[in-house]
């Protein structure tokens, strides 16, 4: 199986930094976990990789989400998935669009074992070519049922403000993926 990129500096050879994932998103982190995150699309898997262009139907349903080396049992872990380029990239004024939020992940495991506050919302990309963003976060400890509450809007969401407001510091793991709006042509 494919793996993600996991580590991020300022580096111009950083795929995180050249899609502009750190500066838009999130701050430049040193990587600390392995984060894979696999769609299954009619039977195939298809691993996000740094860039990889996907289509919105082979991301249509939920993606297994895996945390690995991330410690043990003991230790939590926070998903947030964003797209940076709402409505279009050109004017994103409404950036970040939330997609998915999912706190409470034990490590060594992945997302079906965390409490979602978000749920999954498929990409739908309608004007330009949107970054899909998918950054995990090491919590200091587990969070209450009731401490992690969802955003009033998915629009205009910010990543770094959730993290400053949850006490989770800087990213341990983050990787992106690329898709436009899907034609009919393209479809098949």
């Amino acid at each position: 199986m494919e793996k993600s990129s996991t580590a991020s500096s300022s580096s111009s050879s950083d795929p995180l930094a050249v899609g502009r994932v750190v500066g838009e998103v999130i701050d430049a982190f040193k990587g600390a976990v392995e984060m894979t995150v696999t769609y299954s699309d009619n039977k195939k898997r298809v691993a996000v990789l740094n860039g990889r262009e996907l289509s919105p139907s082979a991301v249509a349903a939920r993606p297994r989400v895996g945390v690995h080396g991330g410690g043990d049992m003991r230790s939590f872990f926070t998903l947030v998935m964003t797209d940076p380029d709402v409505p279009g990239p050109s004017d994103p004024f409404l950036r970040e669009h939330v997609h998915w939020i999912v706190t409470n992940i034990p490590g060594t495991t992945d997302v079906s074992f965390g409490k979602e506050v978000v749920a999954y919302e498929s990409p739908r990309p309608v004007i330009g070519i949107h970054r899909f963003v998918f950054v995990l976060f090491q919590q200091k400890r587990r969070q209450s049922s009731s401490s992690t509450a969802a955003p009033a809007s998915r629009d205009r969401f910010c990543t770094r403000r959730f993290a400053q407001d949850n006490d989770l510091g800087l990213p341990v793991a983050a990787v992106y993926f690329v898709a436009q709006r899907e034609t009919a042509a393209r479809r098949r």
